[in-house]
């Protein structure tokens, strides 16, 4: 596949590439910002997962979705992890809203945001402390039976390494929870290099399904389990839309949503998908 252009539509206005690694069958985004200077491509009040804001009604309709899905979310985790201690990590936990469900649901929440704003909404909303990245490397070998990360594995700078810290928190027989969007899509076929989950330079990599299965084989994870993420297609296809007209127009981002998860009965490329991971 060819390498693709495409432009931070958020913060910057800057370009980037798409650079496709054939063996893993994914994309690195290039030149990927320096540690110091990432955050800043944060800086932004339409980031809408480090704030809790409802300014308009797409904002309102996004938390809407999100606390819909919280629920799915749970009942996965609950489904496919087997525990009495019911220990679970959420990285990239933002505002602590999969946290505070999951402990309705009585487990035994930790969780870990670099962002400072979003890191202090969450310690309040949970009434624990939420740890920043650096703890990561403090945690014990095989403390978590669950660990989750809703949208983040595209975010982080050193996904091998970040990969390896997974495997060793997590504890035997545990499980490991990964949602990110997917290219393969039809709506990100469709928008090409407007479609807004490419979303650099915030996103470093751009994953298929071979390659999440690829990274994780790596360290002995088994992917078990693929599962949609249905409302995705709808919520990206409207920024998508913004991208390439500079407005939402509604009504084309739901039809568009509609095709990609009607394509995706067959093909099982939904716009976002959940890995359920195994550590053997």
């Amino acid at each position: 596949m060819n390498n693709v252009t495409v432009k931070d539509h958020s913060v910057s206005g800057e370009e980037f590439q798409l650079v496709f690694d054939e063996v893993l069958e994914m994309y690195r985004t290039e030149p990927q910002p320096s540690l110091k200077k990432l955050p800043s491509y944060y800086q932004s009040e339409d980031y809408i997962s480090h704030t809790d804001t409802k300014r308009n009604l797409f904002e309102k309709v996004y938390h809407w979705v999100r606390s819909y899905m919280l629920s799915k979310k749970m009942a996965i985790v609950t489904q496919y992890t087997k525990t009495d201690l019911k220990l679970v990590l959420d990285i990239g936990c933002g505002t602590g809203d999969f946290l505070k469900m999951a402990q309705e649901y009585k487990w035994n929440v930790s969780g870990v945001e670099p962002d400072d704003n979003a890191r202090k909404i969450a310690s309040e909303k949970t009434g624990i402390k939420i740890q920043d990245n650096n703890w990561l490397s403090e945690i014990d070998d095989h403390s978590f039976d669950a660990i989750t990360m809703w949208h983040v594995l595209e975010h982080v700078p050193n996904l091998d390494e970040q990969i390896a810290t997974l495997k060793r928190i997590v504890k035997p027989n545990g499980t490991i929870f990964i949602a990110v969007p997917n290219f393969k899509s039809h709506d990100a076929k469709h928008y090409k290099s407007k479609w807004a989950a490419y979303d650099v330079p915030r996103h470093l990599w751009h994953f298929s399904q071979k390659s999440i299965k690829g990274l994780f084989e790596k360290e002995n994870l088994k992917v078990v389990k693929t599962l949609p993420m249905r409302f995705d297609a709808y919520y990206v296809s409207l920024l998508s839309e913004k991208h390439k007209t500079g407005k939402m127009n509604p009504v084309k981002a739901m039809y568009r949503g509609f095709v990609s998860n009607f394509k995706a009965i067959t093909t099982s490329e939904y716009s976002s998908l959940i890995y359920v991971i195994k550590n053997n």
